[in-house]
């Protein structure tokens, strides 16, 4: 009796995922803080190589944790540092393979089988994206509430909601979104570029190893922020104003670094001004830089972009108001000349 006592802890302690539900799959290789829970509200424990897991199980990595997913049809997920994982359901037949996946945070990269023509249905989805996938593999990023996807090999469906329109990304390709927006239409990943360089970076914080360090973890989503200011500068000269407008709101999701979050207002704010014909939003995204921004260089701009808004929406007062606040934090100012005309003109 003391002996089946004993083995039932033993069961517990190695195996603490496969009492509530199905067993779908098993931890492979892992480094670093990796943790785990039976289901979602419950603590989560320190999980080890081999620990079976169920569905409705969470998995989380610390800031140097890294482990490898193992599902019962050979499929991997490979998750980097500070990201949080849960299999919310997983079903395989000899006919049938469905599954649900929620990145909560953090990367990843998802390896699936192929399944020989038979019925599978396979989505990773965060709380604002969804990819549909079959047999292929791709690297997926949530900060936030924005998403990056890279492709590798086959063809994924991504889309905002899982309902609406589709973006088909295929190997070597990149999209994006945020919000729930429908994704970016998908783009080559130039060598030489910043795509390249953060990408380059995904594929060794999940490749089949750890990294030996992981100070380039985090700049994977700065590296695609600072790039998203200078492709949403070219959609707009292009004429594709709402997509410049999406790509800069991932900007400002992706990142906190703050001198790219004043640049994607300043863009914003740009093209709500000169070609949407909208000076109120403008003069919002004008107001946030010199709100959040105030010692920034691009704090200069957006207060005489203020004035300027404020004078064709007819508020003269405010307007001559923040002229005369910008010649004297500006007194050598690049808008200096121009301010003072200006100024004159509503009776100084």
């Amino acid at each position: 009796m003391k002996k089946i006592f004993c083995f039932s802890v033993l069961l517990l302690l190695c195996a603490p995922f496969s009492l509530q539900a199905a067993q779908v799959g098993m931890i492979g290789a892992l480094s670093g803080s990796v943790q785990g829970r039976a289901k979602a509200g419950l603590p989560y424990t320190p999980l080890g190589k081999g620990a079976l897991v169920s569905e409705g199980s969470w998995i989380k990595t610390g800031p140097t944790g890294w482990v490898e997913l193992i599902l019962n049809d050979r499929s991997t997920f490979t998750l980097a540092n500070n990201t949080e994982f849960e299999i919310s359901r997983f079903l395989l037949t000899r006919h049938k393979r469905e599954g649900t996946f929620e990145l909560a945070q953090g990367k990843l990269r998802a390896s699936v089988v192929k399944f020989g023509g038979r019925q599978s249905g396979m989505t990773v989805r965060s709380g604002t994206a969804v990819a549909g996938i079959k047999g292929t593999e791709f690297l997926m990023l949530t900060q936030g509430q924005a998403n990056v996807f890279f492709g590798n090999e086959g063809t994924v469906a991504v889309s905002g909601d899982g309902k609406g329109q589709q973006q088909p990304m295929t190997a070597g390709t990149m999209t994006q979104n945020t919000r729930g927006m429908v994704p970016l239409a998908p783009l080559k990943v130039e060598a030489g570029t910043p795509l390249a360089e953060a990408k380059g970076i995904f594929d060794r914080v999940t490749a089949a190893l750890p990294p030996a360090e992981w100070t380039d973890s985090g700049r994977i989503s700065d590296i695609i922020a600072r790039w998203n200011i200078n492709y949403g500068h070219y959609l707009a000269d292009s004429g594709k104003y709402q997509e410049a407008l999406h790509v800069f709101q991932i900007a400002l999701d992706l990142t906190k670094v703050e001198e790219v979050r004043a640049d994607a207002h300043m863009e914003r704010g740009a093209v709500y001004a000169r070609f949407l014909a909208n000076p109120e939003l403008a003069l919002a995204e004008y107001l946030l830089v010199l709100e959040e921004y105030p010692r920034l260089p691009q704090a200069e701009t957006a207060l005489f972009n203020t004035a300027q808004t404020l004078m064709e929406l007819g508020l003269t007062d405010r307007a001559r108001l923040r002229f005369e606040q910008y010649l004297k934090q500006y007194p050598q100012g690049r808008h200096h000349s121009t301010a003072e005309t200006l100024l004159h003109n509503l009776g100084r």
